[in-house]
């Protein structure tokens, strides 16, 4: 005779409590052994414990019910075990996200960065292979990812070379609202024949690469050593000095990945050049320091 638990026991033998017991119930992850048609009263299966312990061990993980529905319901050994180890990689990133904002915390702790060097510096006209789309904020980091790969295989189809680092182009509505039109971009030579044939060619998610006059613009400039995370360090220290001196201008942020995720995953070697848009400053080039 097959034993059955009040839906008490079972919560006192899984951990679980009632009111997450019938949610699974009603989401079909743990459906109980039997549910009286009259009462409504629901009975767990013994062999059912080890089930509701595995779920609350998932959920103590951070799992999303949709994936402990995956794991619980996978038809074969693969699939559960690939599902698992997804959430695992996906943990291992947060656990080193957690590690870099408590490394940038620390930091801050510590006292003001070293002094950073600013330069005041005139960007000319550039051709360049882009994408420009509308993005939030929290979807930047995955969007760069795809916008750089697409822009990448247009060049391969054109057997070109990028003439410089690639960049970007950030307005401070992106700053200020958590979403605007970001442009993406990788500069190439003068005259480079990457034409409508190869940008068409480039496919990804609607053909979105597109030639691009990236303009000219007189910039105060800083680099960035080290991670992205901690790129507001600089931005802090760059416009600091572009308001000392009052000669900041409107205009969208350029960045220039010097040394990049896309060359090295050594983040101590990353290298990112700050432009802050400044009046023009006559050509010449001028050297300063700050910090926040």
């Amino acid at each position: 005779m097959d034993v059955l638990l009040s839906i008490g026991d079972f919560s006192r033998m899984t951990h679980l409590s009632i009111k997450a017991l019938r949610r699974y119930h009603d989401r079909g992850l743990l459906v109980p052994a039997d549910v009286d048609p009259l009462t409504g009263y629901r009975s767990y299966g013994l062999e059912q414990v080890a089930v509701g312990q595995a779920i609350r061990r998932f959920r103590d993980l951070g799992m999303p019910l949709d994936r402990v529905d995956a794991v619980i319901h996978a038809p074969d050994l693969e699939t559960r075990n690939r599902e698992i180890t997804a959430h695992l990689r996906e943990m291992e990133d947060q656990l080193e996200e957690t590690r870099k904002t408590v490394g940038g915390l620390r930091a801050l702790l510590e006292g003001p960065p070293a002094r950073t060097t600013v330069e005041l510096r005139h960007l000319a006209t550039a051709p360049a292979l882009g994408i420009r789309e509308v993005v939030d904020t929290d979807e930047l980091a995955g969007w760069w990812v795809e916008a750089m790969a697409e822009i990448g295989a247009t060049l391969a189809a054109a057997g070109a070379a990028p003439a410089g680092p690639h960049g970007g182009l950030f307005p401070g509505e992106l700053f200020e609202l958590d979403r605007a039109e970001v442009t993406a971009f990788v500069p190439l030579e003068a005259g480079a024949g990457v034409g409508g044939s190869a940008v068409s060619a480039s496919g990804g998610r609607g053909g979105r690469v597109e030639r691009l006059e990236i303009p000219a613009v007189d910039v105060a400039v800083a680099v960035h050593a080290g991670s992205i995370a901690d790129l507001d360090r600089t931005y802090a220290a760059l416009g600091a000095v572009v308001a000392e001196r009052a000669i900041g201008l409107d205009g969208p942020m350029r960045e220039y990945y010097l040394v990049s995720p896309l060359d090295t995953d050594d983040e101590s070697r990353h290298r990112t050049e700050v432009c802050w848009p400044v009046f023009p400053a006559g050509g010449q080039v001028e050297v300063g320091s700050a910090s926040p």
